[in-house]
Protein backbone atom coordinates (compact mmCIF):
# COMPACT_ATOMS: atom_id res chain seq x y z
CA UNK A 1 0.00 0.00 0.00
CA UNK A 2 1.27 3.58 -0.52
CA UNK A 3 0.56 6.55 1.27
CA UNK A 4 -0.34 9.75 -0.89
CA UNK A 5 0.41 13.04 0.29
CA UNK A 6 -0.59 16.10 -1.47
CA UNK A 7 -1.33 19.45 -1.65
CA UNK A 8 -4.13 21.01 -3.61
CA UNK A 9 -4.26 24.79 -4.99
CA UNK A 10 -6.43 26.69 -7.21
CA UNK A 11 -4.61 28.13 -10.27
CA UNK A 12 -5.02 31.72 -10.86
CA UNK A 13 -3.52 31.99 -14.88
CA UNK A 14 -2.37 30.34 -17.70
CA UNK A 15 1.24 31.34 -16.76
CA UNK A 16 1.84 27.74 -16.28
CA UNK A 17 1.68 27.06 -20.15
CA UNK A 18 5.22 28.64 -20.79
CA UNK A 19 6.91 25.97 -18.01
CA UNK A 20 4.82 22.62 -19.15
CA UNK A 21 7.13 19.93 -19.70
CA UNK A 22 4.12 17.21 -21.16
CA UNK A 23 0.50 16.57 -21.50
CA UNK A 24 -1.99 14.04 -21.20
CA UNK A 25 -5.41 13.36 -21.76
CA UNK A 26 -7.97 11.69 -18.97
CA UNK A 27 -11.08 10.35 -18.65
CA UNK A 28 -12.27 9.01 -15.56
CA UNK A 29 -15.46 7.53 -13.19
CA UNK A 30 -16.16 6.72 -10.11
CA UNK A 31 -17.33 3.17 -8.94
CA UNK A 32 -17.85 4.55 -5.61
CA UNK A 33 -17.50 8.10 -3.92
CA UNK A 34 -17.90 6.71 -0.11
CA UNK A 35 -15.59 8.47 1.68
CA UNK A 36 -13.89 5.54 3.56
CA UNK A 37 -12.63 4.35 -0.33
CA UNK A 38 -13.12 6.45 -3.33
CA UNK A 39 -12.71 3.80 -6.58
CA UNK A 40 -11.93 5.66 -9.73
CA UNK A 41 -11.51 4.08 -12.95
CA UNK A 42 -9.06 6.52 -15.58
CA UNK A 43 -8.08 6.56 -18.96
CA UNK A 44 -5.07 8.14 -19.72
CA UNK A 45 -4.30 8.21 -22.91
CA UNK A 46 -4.01 5.34 -24.38
CA UNK A 47 -3.33 3.39 -21.31
CA UNK A 48 -6.01 2.23 -18.00
CA UNK A 49 -6.05 2.29 -14.22
CA UNK A 50 -8.25 1.63 -11.62
CA UNK A 51 -7.53 3.30 -7.87
CA UNK A 52 -8.49 2.84 -4.60
CA UNK A 53 -8.15 5.85 -2.49
CA UNK A 54 -8.90 5.64 2.14
CA UNK A 55 -10.63 8.59 3.42
CA UNK A 56 -7.77 11.90 3.82
CA UNK A 57 -6.23 12.61 6.83
CA UNK A 58 -5.50 16.09 5.69
CA UNK A 59 -2.91 15.82 2.90
CA UNK A 60 -2.67 11.95 3.06
CA UNK A 61 -4.33 8.87 2.39
CA UNK A 62 -3.89 5.62 1.54
CA UNK A 63 -3.39 5.08 -2.79
CA UNK A 64 -3.77 1.47 -4.55
CA UNK A 65 -3.59 1.98 -8.21
CA UNK A 66 -2.98 -1.16 -10.85
CA UNK A 67 -3.30 -1.06 -14.44
CA UNK A 68 -6.33 -2.52 -16.28
CA UNK A 69 -6.99 -2.86 -19.81
CA UNK A 70 -8.14 0.05 -21.87
CA UNK A 71 -11.69 -1.72 -23.41
CA UNK A 72 -12.48 -3.06 -19.57
CA UNK A 73 -12.09 0.72 -18.78
CA UNK A 74 -14.46 1.81 -21.13
CA UNK A 75 -16.86 -0.79 -20.30
CA UNK A 76 -16.77 0.14 -16.54
CA UNK A 77 -17.63 4.06 -17.01
CA UNK A 78 -20.37 3.04 -19.57
CA UNK A 79 -21.83 0.85 -17.16
CA UNK A 80 -21.21 1.26 -13.65
CA UNK A 81 -19.59 4.76 -12.79
CA UNK A 82 -21.67 6.70 -10.44
CA UNK A 83 -21.90 10.41 -11.03
CA UNK A 84 -20.49 12.68 -14.61
CA UNK A 85 -17.00 11.36 -16.03
CA UNK A 86 -14.86 13.93 -15.77
CA UNK A 87 -12.30 15.17 -19.25
CA UNK A 88 -9.52 17.23 -18.24
CA UNK A 89 -6.21 18.00 -19.38
CA UNK A 90 -2.88 17.57 -16.79
CA UNK A 91 -0.19 19.41 -17.72
CA UNK A 92 3.11 18.69 -15.96
CA UNK A 93 5.28 21.74 -14.92
CA UNK A 94 8.45 21.45 -13.16
CA UNK A 95 9.18 24.19 -10.41
CA UNK A 96 12.01 24.53 -7.97
CA UNK A 97 12.95 20.81 -8.42
CA UNK A 98 9.26 19.63 -7.30
CA UNK A 99 6.88 18.51 -9.98
CA UNK A 100 3.47 19.88 -10.65
CA UNK A 101 -0.17 18.26 -11.80
CA UNK A 102 -2.12 21.18 -13.50
CA UNK A 103 -5.34 20.10 -14.10
CA UNK A 104 -7.87 21.96 -16.72
CA UNK A 105 -11.27 20.74 -16.77
CA UNK A 106 -13.13 20.22 -19.99
CA UNK A 107 -15.91 18.42 -18.50
CA UNK A 108 -18.24 18.83 -15.79
CA UNK A 109 -16.37 21.69 -14.81
CA UNK A 110 -15.33 23.90 -17.90
CA UNK A 111 -12.98 25.91 -16.81
CA UNK A 112 -11.28 24.99 -13.43
CA UNK A 113 -7.93 24.74 -13.20
CA UNK A 114 -6.56 22.99 -9.96
CA UNK A 115 -2.80 22.52 -9.47
CA UNK A 116 -1.26 19.50 -7.35
CA UNK A 117 2.09 18.72 -5.92
CA UNK A 118 2.85 15.60 -4.24
CA UNK A 119 5.29 15.35 -1.12
CA UNK A 120 7.24 13.11 0.69
CA UNK A 121 6.23 14.19 4.01
CA UNK A 122 3.26 16.64 4.57
CA UNK A 123 5.50 19.07 6.74
CA UNK A 124 7.87 18.83 3.54
CA UNK A 125 8.42 22.59 2.23
CA UNK A 126 8.15 23.77 -1.27
CA UNK A 127 7.94 27.38 -3.22
CA UNK A 128 5.11 28.41 -4.76
CA UNK A 129 5.05 29.31 -8.28
CA UNK A 130 3.15 32.74 -9.38
CA UNK A 131 0.02 31.20 -10.59
CA UNK A 132 -0.66 29.08 -7.62
CA UNK A 133 -3.54 31.16 -5.54
CA UNK A 134 -5.48 29.98 -3.02
CA UNK A 135 -4.90 26.60 -1.12
CA UNK A 136 -7.85 24.10 -1.45
CA UNK A 137 -6.23 20.83 0.11
CA UNK A 138 -8.67 18.96 1.90
CA UNK A 139 -11.67 21.27 0.50
CA UNK A 140 -14.54 18.31 -0.85
CA UNK A 141 -15.39 21.00 -2.91
CA UNK A 142 -12.44 20.37 -5.09
CA UNK A 143 -12.22 16.54 -4.87
CA UNK A 144 -12.56 15.01 -8.49
CA UNK A 145 -15.11 12.89 -6.84
CA UNK A 146 -17.05 15.12 -5.39
CA UNK A 147 -17.25 17.38 -8.66
CA UNK A 148 -18.04 14.19 -10.33
CA UNK A 149 -20.84 13.21 -8.10
CA UNK A 150 -22.28 16.90 -7.54
CA UNK A 151 -22.48 17.22 -11.56
CA UNK A 152 -24.19 14.04 -11.84
CA UNK A 153 -27.15 14.66 -10.10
Amino acid sequence: MAKEIERKFLVTDSSFMNKVVSEKHIVQGYLSTDVRATIRVRIINDSAVITVKGKNEGAVRDEWEYPIPVDDARQMLERISTGALIDKTRYIVKHDGKTWEIDSFHSPVDGLTVAEIELTDPEEQFTLPSFIGKEVTGDPAYYNSSIAKIAGK
